[in-house]
């Protein structure tokens, strides 16, 4: 794809982005993308086919994007990596709320032409804990026997409810007091698993 088209998609993207926050997934049209991106309508159709196709390579976009920020945070040793990925998980949340809403609604919808939109969440974000936990273990920080799997759903959802509540909630309150909340639950799990 060139650079120029690539372009264009991103600013597409980002128009999306802005009508879905502005008035919801079922209020945004084609025209009004097209006009916010500063483009013509055809050109919605020439990158994307329909509006479908554009929901769900948008889609595909903001689980990327969540996908990459949580491997960016995941870096160091497995301990010092699973607070980073969780702060980037809130850290996402804080910075694309309206996206990180509809990445959450749209991956519960069935019978959508995006549906695929759950299964690219859990491999490419869920994963990651998941990931993240196989190595905890594999360095003696847990029994054996735990599914990583769930639990690195669990650690998922964990991080994904608490950053919903705080930024619908308290909105004020600091990103590092929720983080610091959240590890020393992440600890205390860790801690009952090697008793």
């Amino acid at each position: 794809m060139s650079a120029r088209r690539e372009a264009t998609r991103q600013r597409l993207f980002q128009a999306t982005l802005e009508e879905v926050s502005a008035h919801g997934l079922d209020g945004v049209t084609v025209d009004r993308i097209a006009e916010r991106a500063g483009l013509a309508k055809g050109t919605v159709y020439y990158n994307f086919g329909g509006k479908n196709e554009l929901f769900s390579a948008f889609l595909e976009w903001g689980v990327d994007r969540f996908a990459a920020m949580l491997r960016e945070g995941a870096a160091g040793p497995p301990r010092e990596a699973l607070s980073g990925l969780i702060r980037a998980e809130l850290q996402f949340i804080a910075e694309y709320e309206d996206l990180a809403r509809l990445l959450l609604s749209e991956s519960w919808r069935t019978n959508q032409a995006w549906e695929a939109t759950a299964l690219r969440i859990r491999r490419q974000a869920i994963d990651v804990f998941t990931e993240l936990l196989d190595a905890v273990r594999a360095e003696g920080g847990m029994r054996p026997g735990l599914d990583t799997g769930v639990a690195g759903s669990a650690l998922f959802g964990m991080a994904l409810t608490a950053a919903l509540e705080w930024r619908t909630l308290a909105p004020d309150r600091p990103l590092e007091e929720v983080h610091a909340v959240l590890m020393r639950l992440v600890d205390d799990i860790l801690r009952a698993e090697r008793a």
